[in-house]
């Protein structure tokens, strides 16, 4: 990957003239199904420019209530965007009721808020990685059409719900009017994320983009990592799921069988806080994430081997 960035030809993508920002972009936009993508630094800014072209200030967003555009952006989608939103609780978290979502959505009429976007993460981060059903995703968006409502997707890991599932990229892409997806993930890019829609929607998104300082220069070094990524890492994501499920058979009752790359870890009725085990867990050289005083989680990633993920399960098991 950095002998690809290294070898990267590049050009000013404020103007449009990176040869290699434009070939992933096409890339990206293609695997889809969609007309154009836009190159940018981080998936915030992807979701937060997705947000602004499908949803006008003082409209609606719906989206769950751990959804990463209304709990990890700081809020953007007002501060930055002028956007309202209202949310569901899924139950469990990371599952999607289209009947529950339709329900919510308002129609314009006096002195209402009219519903002008949904929101859909996938997979889900807070529902441990978990993949959003294609049955209830074609059922949203079969009724959002119909009331003229746009869906978004924050695919940030929509490429572990594409490989954990077997359905094609083009397939989920079909179904939103705007997707965000994610290089620095799963796909181990050093940074980058695209937003995918429309060539007019793409268009607009430019503007947006340069609005919130997202223009770059020579940005090739970096799409030649996507690139490479794309090329060589996306089919290794089942190498990851597969890690995270040995880490899971290790920590019975208290880890739930992994749908993909993220493993949670549900402490109540342990000895364990999840300050506690994360420090103890790291003076044997296994670094998780805290996500509240009683839950944990840990990520699988193309770093971590077979041999990291068994030694990681036989540490996390001892603490136990």
């Amino acid at each position: 990957m950095r002998a690809a960035m290294a070898a990267a030809e590049v050009g000013d993508d404020v103007y449009g003239e990176d040869p290699t920002v434009r070939l992933l972009e096409a890339e990206v936009a293609a695997r889809f199904g969609h007309e154009a993508a836009l190159f940018t630094p981080s998936g915030t800014m992807a979701n937060q420019i997705a947000l602004q072209l499908v949803a006008g200030r003082g409209e609606e967003l719906l989206c769950d209530a751990d959804a990463h555009v209304v709990s990890y952006e700081l809020g953007a989608a007002a501060a930055l965007g002028g956007i309202s939103t209202r949310t569901w609780t899924g139950s469990p978290v990371g599952t999607l009721d289209a009947a529950q979502v339709a329900a919510m959505v308002r129609s314009p009429s006096w002195g209402t808020v009219r519903t002008a976007a949904v929101a859909v993460e996938n997979t889900h981060n807070r529902g441990g990685g978990a993949v959003l059903p294609l049955d209830a995703l074609r059922e949203l968006r079969e009724f959002t059409a119909d009331r003229d409502v746009a869906l978004h997707c924050d695919g940030a890991r929509i490429w572990n719900a594409h490989v954990a599932t077997g359905t094609p990229l083009a397939v989920y892409g079909a179904l939103f009017d705007t997707l965000a997806v994610c290089l620095s993930k799963g796909l181990g890019a050093p940074a980058g994320s695209l937003v995918v829609s429309s060539r007019e929607r793409i268009a607009q998104a430019r503007t947006i983009r340069k609005r919130l300082g997202g223009g770059m220069r020579q940005a090739g070094v970096l799409a030649a990592a996507g690139l490479h990524a794309l090329d060589h890492h996306l089919a290794g994501l089942a190498a990851d799921h597969e890690h995270a499920g040995q880490l899971a058979a290790a920590l019975p009752g208290i880890a739930p069988t992994p749908r993909t790359n993220i493993v949670r870890l549900d402490l109540t009725g342990t000895r364990w806080t999840a300050p506690d085990l994360a420090a103890a867990a790291k003076d044997l050289g296994v670094l998780i994430s805290v996500t509240a005083e009683h839950s944990a989680r840990l990520v699988t990633h193309l770093d971590i081997s077979a041999d990291d993920a068994a030694k990681a399960a036989a540490a996390l098991a001892s603490l136990f």
